[in-house]
């Protein structure tokens, strides 16, 4: 028995090494495609005049590389375009742009376009979420509850929306939750 345990130990530290190699080759896998498609991307754009799909992906990339300046910068160039169509295509781009003034914080930049992207579709919930966490951060905090509270009407399983709303009942009526 005791001749088996550095052979345990062995085999367990391989099958270590062998879950972080391939979690590594997934990441850098990942990385790799995305920064192609950033480059793609990027090519298209300076040599040509590129359509709102393309600046869309460009501001969606760098909104997930936390670059929210030039992400703005690419999603404008998107509600610039005459071929972006009205309805959802115009309330994903606003909504987009929206987060990344929130992530710049400049929210009342943010709530501006989170406002467009519900004027353009009005059952787009997440746009509410969002437009509720950029009141927050203004402590706008009547405001954010029914920004949340809209967004449950339109998904009641909104698991974000439910515990912000909560959240928010309790810092208006702390006294009338407590008895």
């Amino acid at each position: 028995m005791k001749s088996d345990l550095p052979l345990i130990y062995l085999s367990l530290l391989v099958g270590l090494l062998a879950v972080a190699g391939v979690l590594i080759i997934r990441q850098v896998w990942k990385t790799r495609s995305t920064e192609m498609k950033l480059a793609k991307l990027q090519g298209r754009l300076t040599t040509s005049k590129g359509n709102p799909q393309d600046y869309y992906e460009l501001g969606g990339i760098l909104l997930d590389k936390q670059l929210y300046g030039q992400a703005a910068a690419a999603l404008k160039q998107a509600l610039k375009s005459k071929d972006l169509e009205d309805g959802e295509p115009k309330a994903m781009v606003h909504n987009a742009l929206g987060y990344a003034y929130a992530a710049k914080e400049q929210y009342d930049l943010a709530i501006r376009h989170y406002k467009d992207a519900i004027q353009e579709k009005e059952d787009y919930a997440t746009a509410y979420n969002n437009l509720g966490f950029a009141y927050e951060r203004k402590q706008l905090t009547v405001q954010a509850l029914k920004s949340y509270e809209q967004a449950l009407e339109i998904d009641p399983s909104n698991s974000t929306a439910k515990k912000r709303a909560e959240s928010m009942r309790k810092r208006i009526m702390p006294t009338a939750v407590k008895s």
